[in-house]
């Protein structure tokens, strides 16, 4: 008699989970972001982080920005998003040589600060500003002084394209437009998401 009850209360919580499961589901469906969710879910199934979304598949990230620089280089911002969670607003896009000869990536993109010298190649010398709260944020460093941005670029061949990012402290909530600064680059205002 005890066995029967205790696999009578199994199936009752096995169903029961199977029905919050469902619920969920369908809740989550019923979202209005629950194409981004079902695009993960996507991306899961067929072969993990790199695969791209079927959704998503043919459609490109609009720029918010091209910048100039010397050398034949643009850098093309696609998008500025804020993980308010961790803390951090995260800065992509692309760095292309628009040139028909190869170009070296100018060293100073990674700024002057002696500890940042020492890194190599990379975007650290990258800025946001938040104008209204008369604030710049630096690009984030790692527990070895390493900045979070792209490293390792020296050069890019006639029409080459790199993607790019760089980590920020994350301005407040508030704070919706940043002003974006890259040495040897134009200035220009980003839109930020999230």
């Amino acid at each position: 008699m005890r066995r029967c009850r205790t696999t009578e209360h199994s199936r009752f919580l096995a169903t029961a989970a199977i029905g919050a499961a469902l619920a969920l589901g369908l809740t989550s469906c019923s979202d209005s972001g629950s194409s981004q969710q079902q695009d993960r879910s996507l991306a899961a199934a067929s072969g993990g982080s790199n695969a791209v979304p079927h959704s998503q598949q043919g459609q490109q990230a609009l720029p918010q920005a091209e910048l100039s620089g010397r050398d034949n280089l643009i850098l093309t911002i696609t998008a500025a998003e804020r993980d308010g969670t961790a803390g951090y607003l995260t800065v992509r896009g692309k760095l292309t040589n628009t040139g028909p000869d190869i170009t070296a990536v100018p060293a100073a993109l990674r700024g002057s600060e002696p500890d940042i010298l020492r890194t190599g190649p990379s975007l650290a010398g990258a800025t946001l500003v938040d104008f209204p709260a008369r604030k710049r944020y630096y690009v984030l460093r790692d527990t070895d002084g390493r900045p979070l941005t792209t490293t390792g670029l020296s050069t890019l061949q006639a029409g080459e394209s790199a993607r790019i990012f760089m980590q920020f402290p994350a301005p407040p909530p508030t704070t919706t437009t940043v002003g974006f600064q890259l040495p040897l680059f134009d200035t220009t205002t980003i839109t930020i998401s999230g």
